[in-house]
């Protein structure tokens, strides 16, 4: 099963296809992900080797369709990879504590949390996501995206494959430097693309969590980043977020500003689907007021 292989889904009702597959790109605009309301392609590097997963409407079910050596494995978890093993047992009773999340659990009531089974491919985007902006999030990703430029197997449009980790391993700090990436998200990017073998092979969310937190420059926010789109946790919150807390307490308290023990407070009562409350405020666009000057971009490259 290499090419041409195919699967029928049965999604929910309301399905909402962009919005599920989106959370696997943390980062706009990430080339490993094509979606539009209709239609998804992702490019992924499976345990059998480069795969691309094509995921279209037909009728009221999806058709998944493999390509490349990774097709198998990725038709296997195809329903994992579009949220349908999603489990949202208790979530209408806690939603139902605060009027907002009610009513956003209904607006989007097509909406799942995917689970892609590929640690090291959200690991890149998440590292180079520290302590920067945005914008800088996603130039530096692009960046390291055509550096290691491998295009996915399959019909489609042109899209890479995230890095292999034994040549990211295998890479210079100072080859990232004119991403504009610093020595300290270089290094650290090194150093889990070396033990990405053992951060696969993690048996769940909890050990994997504690795995990435045991590496050097991985902390909360980065192992959350990568742990909720790899295992589909729905209750995991990223702590550390430059926004998120503020988000939180915005549109659960009507508060401006808030931190991150403010925010896990209000969160309290969706214990088990916090991380899903987080999805919907997302997804319905909610943010505080900001104030004050934008962050300033940096660029150190030429340096």
């Amino acid at each position: 099963m290499t090419a041409d292989a195919s699967r029928k889904l049965a999604p929910p009702e309301r399905y909402d296809l962009a919005g599920t597959l989106g959370a696997l790109a943390p980062i706009p605009h990430d080339r490993t992900l094509h979606c539009t309301a209709s239609e998804a392609w992702w490019v992924t590097r499976t345990p059998d080797g480069p795969g691309r997963l094509q995921v279209a409407r037909d009728g009221a079910a999806l058709l998944a369709t493999g390509y490349g050596p990774g097709a198998a494995w990725l038709l296997d978890s195809a329903d994992a990879i579009t949220g349908l093993r999603d489990d949202l047992t208790g979530f209408a009773e806690v939603a139902a504590r605060h009027e907002r999340v009610r009513q956003l659990a209904r607006v989007h009531s097509g909406l799942r949390i995917p689970a892609s089974g590929r640690v090291f491919h959200h690991l890149v985007a998440a590292v180079l996501g520290q302590k920067v902006t945005g914008k800088e999030a996603y130039h530096s990703y692009a960046a390291v995206l055509r550096h290691f430029d491998e295009p996915a197997p399959g019909p489609g449009p042109r899209m890479p494959l995230p890095p292999d980790p034994a040549a990211v391993a295998a890479t210079p700090y100072w080859v990232f430097h004119p991403f504009g990436v610093e020595q300290r998200r270089a290094d650290t990017l090194r150093g889990v693309a070396a033990r990405a073998g053992a951060l696969e092979a993690a048996a769940d969310a909890a050990q994997a969590y504690q795995r990435l937190t045991a590496l050097p420059g991985i902390g909360p926010w980065t192992a959350a980043e990568v742990i909720r789109p790899a295992y589909g946790d729905p209750d995991i919150v990223t702590t550390g977020d430059f926004h998120l807390p503020n988000t939180v307490g915005y549109a659960l308290a009507g508060e401006a500003r808030a931190d991150d023990a403010r925010m896990l407070e209000l969160l309290e009562p969706f214990r088990g689907h916090r991380g899903r409350v987080c999805q919907l405020l997302r997804a319905a666009g909610i943010a505080a007021p900001r104030y004050g000057p934008r962050r300033t971009i940096r660029s150190f490259a030429g340096f």
